[in-house]
Formats: C-alpha cells, structure tokens, sequence
C-alpha cells in the first residue's frame, strides 16, 4: 500500500507539471449539472477508546457457568493496557456529483470498504498481549459538499465536509461465537452507524478526464461497540471509530 501511494503521487506531481502549460477538457464535467464517475481508496482504522473505571479488575462472570467451566470465565490477571493500532484497508465505489453553482458540489460516493479493526488487551501477570480483530466489509454512503476554488489552467483546490452512514454486510456465521469459551469471545461492532467526515482534495483536468486525489478524515459520531458480557468488550465503556482514506477519484 505505501509503495501505491508513493506512486500515485509522483504520478499526479509528474502530470501536473506537463500538463500545466495547456488547459485540458477535463470531458466537459464541469459543463454537466450531474456527472457520475469512479474511485479507489487506501484507508487507515483504528478505534478511539474510553474505558471504564473499573477496566484493569479482572473479568468474571460467575454465575452463570457450572463450576467446572470457572477456569474459562475467572481470569487471574489485571488488564495494564487496552489500544488500537491503524489497520489498514481498500475501498471501492461510484461517484454522483451534483454541480450547485461555479464553486460548490454535491457529491454522493457509495462505497464498498474492507478494513478490519485491530484491539491489543495487555495483561500483568502472567505478561501476555492478545490481539483482538473485528472483521468488516462495510457499505459507506457518505455525502457531502465540496467547495471549490476557482480553476487555475488544469488544477483546482477543494475542501470537503459531510456525513456518511455505513452498515456492516459481514455475514452473522462468522460473528457467532456462541459455543466459544470467553477467552476466545469475539469483540463486535455494531451493525450501522453515523460518521462526521472532513477533508481537502485538488482536481487535475486531462484531456478526457478529471482525476481528484483527496485526503479525508471520519469519525462516528457515537459509540459503535457492541456491548457484551465476555472479558473483550466489558471493560471498555465505548469505541469511536476512525479513519484516514487517500482517494482517486475519476470523473
């Protein structure tokens, strides 16, 4: 992913220096009052956690188990730290663009996005860190609005601000974890949620096409833990869910 990225920019550096000196069709999207097109993303996840209070006391669940199973659920050792690591993934989807005037869009992106989401459970003793990935191939329908600069030749600047609603299409066979001891429980997410998201991009005009690169940060607007009784979600009180994505969009 890090040697596609580098590429793409010097791509995009490279074709903007030779193409600068002419001024480009572009296809004549900017003449169309809608306009439809495709993109690629590279996307970074990771979860912003609140814990609980009580999060270091080592989880039990006691009564509800025979006593030969208490090995399973009575953990001896405290929780020292619970994080989330960037876990990166890919995006695929379409593109519908509604001109409002000289300077601003409407932009509606459907997307197909594959990224799972990493969670570390470090313990005191005995010392052991257990990873935890929570599986996921959402559907992402951000829309936004897209304010954008004057053009200059072959190259305009744009900023970009909305919401996106996404819902989680992994199938529920590979959540059920209802025969697992609770040291090998699943930790989920809630199927569908609401995010905020924010970024920049520019638009590169060529001869047929326009590519925009864009950079955009997402956040969900609230909690999108799926609160459960096993040792991986009770300590937590809630998970943010967040995201850096490099697109290409072609228009």
């Amino acid at each position: 992913m890090r040697e596609f990225f580098c590429a793409a920019v010097f791509f995009l550096f490279g074709s903007i220096g030779s193409s600068y000196a002419q001024e480009n069709w572009g296809g004549g999207v900017d003449d169309e009052i809608l306009h439809f097109g495709f993109t690629f993303q590279y996307v970074n996840t990771e979860f912003k956690v609140l814990r609980k209070a009580s999060w270091r006391t080592p989880f039990s669940d006691i009564g509800s188990v025979e006593p030969t199973d208490l090995s399973d659920v009575l953990l001896s050792d405290s929780l020292y730290s619970i994080s989330s690591s960037g876990s990166p993934g890919f995006g695929l989807g379409f593109v519908s663009n509604l001109n409002l005037g000289k300077n601003a869009d409407l932009r509606l992106t459907p997307t197909l996005v594959f990224a799972d989401r990493l969670m570390y459970y470090e313990y005191f003793s005995p010392h052991q860190i257990i990873e935890k990935k929570v599986q996921s191939t959402l559907v992402d329908l951000p829309l936004g609005l897209k304010i954008k600069s004057n053009r200059r030749k072959n190259f305009r600047a744009y900023m970009i601000a909305g919401a996106k609603y996404s819902f989680d299409i992994i199938s529920k066979k590979k959540l059920d974890d209802e025969d697992k001891i609770f040291s090998e429980k699943f930790l989920k997410n809630k199927k569908s949620f609401l995010s905020y998201e924010a970024g920049i991009g520019f638009d590169l005009y060529f001869e047929y096409f326009k590519l925009s690169p864009e950079i955009k940060f997402s956040q969900s607007a609230g909690d999108v833990l799926k609160h459960e009784n096993n040792p991986y979600s009770s300590p937590l009180d809630k998970l943010f869910l967040r995201n850096i994505q490099f697109s290409l969009y072609f228009e």
